[in-house]
């Protein structure tokens, strides 16, 4: 432990954002650079505890404790070597993982939790800073081929692991730049892409291979590709998304999120849109969900200057702070304002779209919606929401985003042609990350479902330790608890 009394001493302090007003005129990161004696003193505050929570509330099992002490004795080469044992990408999760972490951080009873979201993007940039971060590929090779299809973060983190194995791998990927939703679902102020382009030029001087603008299941056959590769790895996603099927889902300027989202990407990267751009310019948005992604879209639509932005949700408003029956170390149910609220956006609780209103030329005109409630269960008669009368109202509207979640993979194309099995939910059923088929594997959201990017990364791990004993009889690859690293303390 570095500071005994650092958590009594310091409060919590994250780097500043740039105003709104100023921020909303870029797609770059809001926040202003800070100090590393400021970080240093949030690691400070960690407490170094008995039983660290932490671990077990970050799904990549994070040895926090030990690099938080790393980085407040400034040994930043330790500190990125701790992290860097069980985290492939810490400067991704550590500019847009939720810090499940943070909710299970003991410190957290009764004051702020540690920054450890922020200590570890600290750690990333300073490793990549002084040159520890760069290409080191394996030494020898096994002879062993893996295709991993999809370069999202299960993807990537799958071929960095597979490939330190000694493997040959080779990323497909039918987007024209890999990254899955980390370049194409997040916007750049949240996440600027030249980040996911830094780490995917040292995966290719590691030696693997990328191929974009390639359709697994159209460009090249299931067939062709078992025929090529000792294993495969399905990594493609949840990506069909959840509609809302009302009267007037047909109206133009309803969209779901992810077209809205993907289009601004392309155009901050200069890639070509083929079709017609969706713009929130002088419009009343309505963006329905209360998730991430909808806040995405509250922050993108601030951007092309919105008339105004609504964001609506089905449940009620949370607390501010924890209930009695949300204690720690349970993840806080709590109401959260993101950067992207704080731009302008006004948001409405428990509130359910019935249909979307138009005018006589076909076009969105307006929302129609009601404010519900939830009914607890009565003998004979089932829980659910209902509606309470006299709030049914219409809000004007010319752009609705649909920001409601994902059902699952896509199953045409390579799924239908592998003929894998399907779990009850509809994504690809894998035990310890095998398919049906003998050398088919699955990881990240294709398999457990809408997740976090940070379980999507310790998915992939996991799944390229079970191909990495498939294909050699045993792994030399880190198992998830990573225990092995107190070793370097």
């Amino acid at each position: 432990m570095g500071k005994v009394t650092g958590f009594l001493e310091y409060d919590r302090e994250l780097p500043h954002a740039k105003p709104p007003k100023q921020r909303i005129n870029e797609y770059k990161e809001i926040y202003d650079e800070f100090a590393d004696e400021k970080t240093e003193e949030q690691a400070a505050r960690c407490m170094s505890c008995g039983v660290p929570f932490c671990h077990t509330g970050c799904p990549l099992g994070n040895n926090i404790p030990e690099f938080n002490d790393a980085v407040y004795q400034q040994d930043w080469e330790l500190a990125a070597e701790i992290l860097g044992s069980t985290n492939n990408f810490p400067e991704f999760t550590g500019r847009i993982c939720p810090a499940p972490c943070e909710g299970s951080c003991v410190l957290g009873i009764n004051k702020p939790a540690v920054a450890i979201e922020h200590i570890e993007k600290s750690i990333a940039e300073k490793a990549f800073e002084l040159g520890l971060i760069k290409p080191n590929p394996p030494k020898t090779r096994t002879g062993k081929t893996v295709a991993i299809v999809g370069s999202g973060p299960a993807g990537l983190a799958a071929a960095a692991q597979l490939n330190k194995a000694g493997h040959t791998v080779t990323v497909y990927e039918r987007a024209a730049q890999p990254g899955g939703l980390l370049r194409y679902g997040i916007p750049d102020f949240k996440l600027e892409k030249w980040v996911v382009e830094r780490r995917v030029e040292v995966m290719k001087a590691e030696g693997i291979e990328f191929k974009c603008g390639v359709n697994v299941g159209v460009d090249i056959t299931a067939k062709e590709l078992q025929s090529k590769y000792d294993s495969i790895l399905l990594a493609g996603g949840s990506t069909i998304p959840r509609d809302i099927p009302i009267p007037g889902r047909d109206l133009k300027g309803v969209h779901f999120a992810m077209e809205f989202l993907t289009q601004q990407n392309k155009e901050v990267s200069d890639e070509k849109i083929d079709e017609k751009r969706i713009m929130a310019t002088d419009k009343n948005v309505m963006v329905i969900g209360g998730g991430d992604t909808g806040s995405d879209c509250v922050g993108t639509s601030n951007r092309h200057r919105a008339k105004s932005v609504t964001q609506l949700e089905l449940l009620p408003q949370p607390p501010k702070s924890r209930a009695i029956d949300n204690p720690w170390p349970e993840w806080p149910m709590t109401l959260r304002t993101s950067s992207s609220h704080e731009e302008g956006c006004e948001r409405d609780w428990a509130v359910l779209t019935k249909e979307f209103v138009g005018d006589k030329d076909g076009n969105l005109a307006g929302v129609k919606c009601v404010n519900i409630e939830w009914k607890a269960a009565k003998p004979g008669e089932r829980a659910g929401f209902v509606e309470i009368k006299g709030t049914e109202r219409i809000i004007p509207c010319e752009l609705a985003l649909l920001a409601v979640g994902f059902v699952g993979p896509e199953k045409e194309g390579l799924v239908d042609q592998l003929k894998v099995t399907l779990d009850e939910r509809g994504n690809v059923a894998a035990t310890d990350y095998k398919t049906s088929l003998e050398n088919v594997f699955a990881a990240g959201d294709l398999r457990r479902g809408q997740s976090l990017v940070v379980w999507a990364i310790s998915e992939g791990r996991e799944a390229a330790r079970a191909i990495d004993i498939h294909l050699m009889g045993a792994s030399d690859l880190e198992a998830k608890d990573a225990s092995h690293i107190s070793e370097l303390i």
